[in-house]
């Protein structure tokens, strides 16, 4: 059997979990990595960590086979690569995505997808352009318990929604990346761009498009210059949807990611109890929806592109490129509501 042959762009914390989980999927085979780390390059993960997961990421990479580059450039360039998968730091998202898709390549792009309204623009037009697929790890959208959560709301089992709220909280990642980067908020866009863009996202696709946002922010706690926390109610006509997201807390606090939706006929929770749901007539279910072979997000997004890629089917089961447009205007404009102390309107693109 043919396998799809992937180069990888940074090998981070979600570099190397991607390494990993495409290392796991039959039909997909690493032909090669860049980084700008010589150490990394050798196999040598072991400065990598993360927020969220099990350890692994720092665990030495097999690299039997696999090519290493010192830049994308020259990964791009090799002719047996298939898929690209961009997990550099976010400066680096759009001029990567659009040489990829200049040189035919399909992409995968870890999120947030670019850095600014100007970059999304012009990696917009290179989309339409391209003849390539192209998607985004907004992994929430994938991920079991919000994924099966829409599902039944979108199948009318819940009925209407009164209230949602989503939190994502995480540990201080001081020093958890190459040079910092993550703390330099005009790199990475803070807490705000990184972390809580990940809910504003999962709202979008669940609810569909807010009028406006109100968003309350504290900036230079961990980083500089980034919004570090923030709270945003997201302005729809008949309901309540409001979202909290930030690394602020000091590095021994555990990560959380959690929501409650008070629906119609059931209120629905992902919570210290699990993932349960709270039927109005008094049943209390608790569905198990992970598959132990793909138990994550990333796990599920990664292995429907490579899907999509071998089948020749457009991947758009998860996102469309015009929803991760309305999610990147949404969270700028929660940067604005922050910035200006108001209520902005959002101007939606296309």
């Amino acid at each position: 059997m043919k396998k799809t042959r992937i180069g990888i762009a940074g090998i981070g914390f979600m570099g190397t979990t991607h390494f990993r989980i495409w290392r796991g999927l039959e039909d997909a085979e690493i032909g090669a990595i860049c980084d700008v780390d010589p150490v990394k390059l050798a196999g040598d993960v072991s400065t990598v960590v993360g927020n969220i997961g099990g350890g692994d990421n720092s665990k030495p990479l097999d690299l039997s086979g696999v090519k290493a580059y010192s830049t994308a450039s020259e990964m791009i360039a090799d002719t047996s690569l298939e898929i690209i998968d961009i997990c550099a730091p976010t400066p680096d998202h759009s001029s990567i995505a659009m040489a990829a898709l200049e040189a035919k390549k399909h992409v995968f792009c870890e999120k947030p997808v670019c850095r600014s309204l100007r970059e999304l623009d012009e990696l917009s037009e290179a989309v339409k352009r391209g003849k390539s697929y192209f998607n985004v790890g907004m992994c929430i959208r994938a991920w079991p318990e919000y994924y099966h959560a829409r599902t039944l709301y979108k199948d009318g089992k819940f009925g209407r929604i009164r209230s949602a709220f989503f939190r994502r909280l995480s540990p201080d990642i001081t020093g958890n990346s190459w040079k910092n980067w993550f703390m330099d908020g005009e790199l990475s866009g803070g807490a705000l761009l990184d972390l809580h863009l990940h809910d504003t996202d999962f709202i979008r696709f669940m609810f569909g498009r807010p009028k406006a946002v109100t968003s309350f922010g504290v900036n230079s706690v961990r980083s500089r210059g980034g919004t570090d926390h923030i709270i945003t109610n997201y302005h729809f006509d008949d309901c309540l949807i409001a979202a909290e997201g930030g690394w602020c807390a000091n590095k021994k606090v555990p990560f959380e990611m959690s929501f409650q939706m008070i629906f119609e006929r059931a209120t629905v929770r992902f919570a210290g109890e699990g993932y349960q749901i709270y039927w109005e007539d008094g049943e209390v279910e608790s569905p198990q929806v992970a598959d132990k072979n793909l138990p994550t997000g990333w796990h599920r997004e990664l292995s429907y592109f490579l899907n999509c890629v071998r089948d020749d089917v457009s991947p758009d089961k998860y996102q469309d490129f015009n929803e991760i447009t309305d999610s990147f205007n949404i969270v700028m404009a929660e940067q604005e509501s922050v910035d200006s102390g108001k209520t902005v309107e959002i101007k939606y693109r296309g």
